[in-house]
Order: C-alpha cells, then structure tokens, then sequence
C-alpha cells in the first residue's frame, strides 16, 4: 500500500497548525490512515516563493512524524534549525547542494533519516551514486518545486522506473516517494512504477481529509 503524506506549504502559521491538527485528528481516528506529514521549507532563493522558518514548529507540539523538505539555497545549512522540532525525516533538493555526501553526514549525525530530492528537470544521474545506500528516502518532483497547485508531469515515470530498477540492481533500502500534482487518476501511474509514498498538499486537504486519503488509497489499484 503506497503510504500517503499530507504535505503542508504555507508562509502563515495558523494555517499549518490548523492543518496539522486536522491531520492529527484524522491519526486519532485511523491510526493507520496518517503516520507523517510535510513540511515544506522554500527559503526565497531557490524559488520565487518563501514559506514559514522551520523554528516555528518548536512552538506546536504534534504527534505525527514530520519530513521537512529543504527547498533553498545549501540545505545543509538548514538541518540544525530542524533538529528538535519533530522530525523524522530531512530531505533536501540536491540542485542548490554543494555536496550531498556532507549534507547526508551532516543530517545523519543527529540521528534522523535522510533524503535527497531532485526537482522535474534534473535528471536521476545527478544523484551521486556513491550515497545511495545512505539514503532512506528519495524523492522525486512530478512539478517545479517550490509552489503548490501544479499539474503533474508524466515525464517523472521513467525517472521513479529507473530509480526503482537501481534499487532493484543494487539491493539498496532507500524508498520512493513523489511529490508534485499528484491526482486520482495518477496515482496508480507511479505506483505501476515502483513509488512507496506519494506527498499531496492542496488536493487532500480540499474537502474532508479523512475521506480524500480513502479516495487516494482505492484508486492507487485502479
């Protein structure tokens, strides 16, 4: 069963508090429904775009496990100010990344999961190849990063094919997760392609939350 994250970007911080309590509160329902959410973190630099300091979130205590996905300029720089905020997993967009191997050491040493993400026009190959077995989650854009709403690109299916046919070939433990406009009819696309989990923002949490993740789960087999 691919796992469903709900991924939260926003500048305003009653909006992710009203967002993560929903989602608290469908976890309270349905243990089984919601385990972690998204927090998106664009920093104005590697997109026009700027979303709440990741420091907000040690004013709201959560249950849920958090993934904050770095969008900015040197993620590596970001990791500390994540550190003790609830997260579970750091992931960061490698295309503003001086070196991914210092960026999954540095992360690792504070005892979190690590992923590296590439954005809709980087191409699998600028994954070093080398930290792969280092990562416990790599995520794939199905739109530009960095803004919610967009529509999603089919051009990322050969790119989740090929990362799961180097997992496969390598007998590496990282999971696939795509992010990006991901719509009902879709989502059994990137599952035939070897995804794990899939982030959804606006789409899931337009209408009952609860009832659109259910959609989501019965179309993934369609």
């Amino acid at each position: 069963m691919i796992e469903i994250i709900p991924a939260i970007l926003t500048n305003d911080i009653n909006e992710l508090k009203e967002k993560l309590a929903l989602c608290e509160e469908v976890q309270s329902i349905d243990l089984g429904l919601i385990d972690r959410v998204q927090i998106d973190i664009i920093d104005g630099v590697f997109a026009n775009n700027k979303t709440i300091d990741p420091s907000v979130l040690g004013s709201i205590d959560t249950s849920l496990k958090l993934d904050f996905h770095l969008m900015v300029d040197e993620p590596i720089s970001w990791v500390e100010k994540c550190v003790g905020l609830g997260a579970d997993r750091i992931i960061g967009q490698i295309e503003k990344m001086s070196s991914q191997v210092e960026f999954i050491g540095k992360v690792t040493s504070t005892g979190l999961k690590v992923g590296l993400a590439i954005d809709l026009e980087t191409p699998v190959s600028k994954l070093d190849s080398l930290v792969l077995n280092n990562l416990d989650v790599i995520l794939v854009m199905s739109v530009k990063a960095g803004f919610g709403g967009q529509k999603f690109d089919t051009e990322v299916l050969s790119k989740i094919k090929l990362l799961d046919e180097i997992r496969s070939r390598d007998n590496t433990p990282f999971r696939i997760c795509d992010d990006g406009g991901i719509t009902l009819d879709k989502i059994g696309d990137v599952r035939r392609e070897g995804v794990d989990e899939v982030s959804i923002g606006k789409r899931l949490f337009k209408g009952d939350l609860k009832e659109n993740i259910n959609k989501f789960r019965s179309a993934t087999y369609k």
